[in-house]
């Protein structure tokens, strides 16, 4: 550990160290993104399967896959330590995204991506690992700035990604992801100290996998806490897969369509970013339940009106807004799940967060599509500003407020009787 941080408590090192392994790790997933279905595209298909379902598939194959190991691997991450599920998200995520450079076919390209979706997490890992060390009482602020890094490399990464994809090609952007991953394997490797000692009692350590799911689940507040992340995932990617033909309908020069939505999708997440820095904090003082309540019913309010826009900057205005609104609901939903369950958890409880959003984040293109099929482009938005609304009320009215640090299930051993 380097000497400027030996003087400060062990929580903050481990936030520093986790706040930029997470925005290393969210540059380098993120870059891919602007191209992929330009990829695929590339590679063509082996089978005869459309490009525009290949394209679909390389997407949804990653989130699946992840909804499905994402539990799994937290579960063992409360048995062997967060740390290892951290550094193995990460180096696990930089191998698969290297082998994608050499991708022969789109079918061989979408079959890494699910692989992808088995082995890394490294949101839920790092999340888990930060909450195990935080004070309960400044958990609002750690994922917040959690929440600042994972928000500022998806801002940075589609950039980079394209820049490296139009210049040297698409290979060589797959190395580069490839590297961001295993850099931020080695920092949170050699940076974080983590003096693991399962906290699980007699009853949960006989227990199957399922069973002890099933208790988590259980805790008060929790499911309510995991259906707002649903709703509020739900939400967030609605959007995506009409977005551009929107921009298309108010934009006179469809020369800047790309760039244009890129603006959109980056400014909303700047200011989430910014934004969830200081509520994350605000809500360790009046309380995570009312920020998120409010926060979540300010971004449906954002969100509506922008089905009535006829210019680019009414629609770029109020995506900065529902950004900022939404810097209040992501981390402070975090700091309740780590609040409402028991440490020792940790793991548990954020790899079922990434599954439920994982979880969303498939069906949440579908849902949107479909909405602009049957209604139109516009409805998708309306659409989507009465889910969030419907998100806040349910916060404000359902979830109970954490009045008291949640407690160990069993003491820590001290090292002296291990």
């Amino acid at each position: 550990m380097p000497k400027a941080l030996s003087n400060i408590p062990r929580w903050q090192q481990t936030l520093i160290v986790l706040f930029f392994s997470q925005m290393a790790t969210a540059v380098g997933f993120s870059s891919i993104f602007p191209f992929l279905p330009l990829y695929v595209k590339s590679l063509g298909s082996s089978s005869g399967m459309s490009v525009e379902l290949l394209s679909g598939l390389v997407f949804s194959a990653q989130a699946f896959t992840m909804m499905l190991a994402s539990p799994v691997w937290g579960w063992l991450a409360d048995r062997y330590g967060r740390k290892l599920m951290v550094v193995r998200a990460s180096f696990g995520g930089s191998i698969v995204l290297l082998l994608m450079a050499f991708a022969q076919s789109a079918e061989q390209l979408v079959a890494l991506r699910a692989l992808q979706g088995l082995v890394s997490g490294t949101v839920a890992a790092n999340s888990a690992l930060l909450a195990s060390q935080v004070p309960r009482e400044r958990m609002g602020y750690a994922m917040g700035m959690l929440q600042v890094g994972l928000g500022a490399g998806v801002a940075f990464g589609p950039l980079l990604g394209g820049i490296v994809a139009d210049t040297f090609g698409y290979a060589s952007a797959f190395y580069v992801t490839a590297a961001m991953l295993f850099l931020a394997g080695v920092v949170v490797f050699i940076g974080v100290k983590e003096d693991f000692h399962p906290e699980i009692s007699e009853e949960r350590r006989g227990r199957g996998v399922l069973a002890y799911w099933s208790q988590l689940l259980n805790s008060p507040g929790v499911k309510i806490a995991y259906s707002l992340r649903f709703l509020t995932q739900l939400a967030r990617n609605m959007l995506a897969p009409i977005l551009p033909l929107f921009v298309v309908e108010l934009m006179v020069d469809a020369g800047r369509v790309n760039s244009f939505t890129g603006l959109l999708i980056g400014a909303r997440a700047a200011a989430t970013t910014v934004s969830a820095m200081f509520l994350g904090r605000f809500a360790d003082r009046v309380g995570h339940r009312k920020v998120a309540a409010v926060s979540a019913i300010l971004a449906g309010v954002f969100y509506i009106p922008q089905s009535l826009v006829t210019a680019e900057w009414q629609i770029l205005i109020l995506s900065i807004l529902v950004g900022l609104a939404l810097g209040g609901v992501i981390p402070t939903l975090s700091a309740i799940l780590a609040r409402y369950t028991d440490s020792g958890a940790e793991g548990a409880v954020f790899g079922l967060d990434t599954s439920i959003r994982s979880g969303a984040r498939s069906i949440a293109p579908l849902l949107g599509s479909w909405i602009a099929l049957t209604w139109d482009l516009r409805g998708t938005f309306v659409v989507t500003g009465l889910v969030l609304l419907v998100t806040g009320l349910a916060a404000r009215l359902f979830l109970p407020e954490p009045t008291h640090p949640r407690k160990p299930s069993v003491p820590r051993p001290h090292p002296s009787n291990l």
